[in-house]
């Protein structure tokens, strides 16, 4: 009956943690996985979050079936987590919001909405993306395509071609945009480079697709908001999908939500009622306890207070791990610059590191690290955080 069906090939990510599990060396080292660890490599069981649990579970009482579109408290506090609470789009009422099973859950609720009411659209992706960007709008039977992104000549942005590209585009193309720290390379745009890009938006009248799946881990809660506040300001329709797996660190309760910022009220109760008709064919309406514990933390002036606080010292201990990564390479392979390592964001960076170099360091040093070279930063520490850099120096230095 099913002797037709190809094996499954695997994620190469989860596929690289398995691996890691299995290998019996004791220094071994694992950048693979996207999950924030703290100094003693464990995973945060967050203060903040595990108070708004604690409050949740008190409270007790029956659990009956989400509507569709998911909490409302929830939904409403993710809008002014995006965009402010005093944001036009906001108060006017103009953006669609629904509870997601994680951003992923999200990002594919968005793709078949396009796919249905955006017939002939085609998505372009950042090269490099997240491989399960790809897979979800390709699952949707959307045609993906790239636009230029990361220099692997400068570790920075091909900002110039990368702008000549979507002004090539048709309008209405989907155009997926990282909204900070990109996945994989930790190259984001600059401010001044977003306003510039917000225009040619507009003008061709392009879709633009954020995710935002690390706010917090950037410049702050804020800061990284900054690409959704000017596109909702300059008048853009947009879809934002975004997550509290890695900010919360609730990875395994799957909480996330995708917005729709629209034109008017009217369009976005329109949008609305066809994401919870799309929702219906998916998985019906999503879970609640842990979309509760992301609306009390963010909603509970004291525990937002002390949630802003640990998140901060989180994006802290990635840079100086940033910063120690960067000394140990500069002061063993003199010649080299390693100053990409302080400017590119978030939980992951490009080392710039061949194929066959990211093989030996697994398969000679027992460092692992996606065969792209992607490292996940957050995966050192105090303890293993110059040995890295030191296995990556023999490496390099061939």
């Amino acid at each position: 009956m099913f002797e037709h069906i190809p094996p499954f090939a695997g994620d190469p990510i989860l596929s690289l943690n398995e691996d890691f599990q299995k290998d019996p060396r004791p220094n071994k080292i694992n950048l693979s996985i996207g999950i924030y660890f703290d100094d003693a490599g464990r995973i945060p069981v967050m203060d903040s979050v595990k108070q708004a649990e604690q409050m949740v579970v008190a409270k007790g009482g029956p659990k009956p079936y989400l509507p569709i579109e998911g909490a409302a408290n929830l939904r409403a506090a993710v809008q002014q987590l995006l965009f402010g609470a005093d944001h036009e789009a906001v108060r006017s009422g103009r953006i669609a919001t629904i509870q997601s099973v994680g951003s992923s859950g999200g990002l594919k609720i968005g793709a078949d909405f396009i796919a249905t009411w955006f017939k002939g659209s085609q998505v372009w992706v950042s090269d490099p993306t997240w491989d399960n960007h790809r897979s979800m709008f390709e699952g949707a039977g959307l045609t993906v395509n790239t636009y230029p992104y990361y220099d692997p000549a400068t570790g920075g942005l091909k900002f110039a071609q990368m702008l000549a590209t979507l002004r090539g585009l048709p309008s209405r193309s989907i155009v997926l945009l990282h909204a900070c720290c990109h996945n994989p390379t930790g190259v984001d745009p600059t401010r001044a480079q977003w306003d510039e890009l917000i225009p040619v938006l507009r003008e061709r009248q392009l879709i633009p697709y954020l995710d935002l799946a690390y706010q917090g881990f950037g410049d702050g809660i804020e800061a990284d908001a900054y690409a959704a506040r000017a596109l909702a300001t300059a008048g853009v329709s947009f879809f934002i999908a975004n997550s509290f797996s890695k900010s919360m660190s609730v990875y395994g309760e799957r909480c996330g939500a995708l917005s729709v910022v629209c034109p008017s009220a009217r369009e976005a109760a329109l949008v609305l009622g066809q994401m919870k008709f799309t929702v219906r064919r998916n998985y019906s309406s999503p879970p609640i306890h842990g979309g509760q514990i992301v609306a009390t933390v963010l909603t509970d002036p004291a525990l937002r207070q002390s949630w802003e606080v640990e998140l901060g010292a989180m994006r802290e201990r990635i840079l100086a791990m940033r910063k120690k990564l960067h000394a140990v390479l500069s002061a063993k392979v003199p010649g080299r610059n390693f100053d990409y390592f302080l400017t590119q964001r978030g939980m992951f960076s490009y080392t710039g590191m061949t194929i066959a170099q990211v093989d030996t360091l697994r398969e000679t040093h027992g460092v692992y690290m996606v065969r792209s070279g992607r490292i996940c930063v957050a995966g050192l520490n105090s303890s293993n955080v110059e040995a890295t850099a030191v296995a990556m120096a023999a490496v390099l230095a061939g």
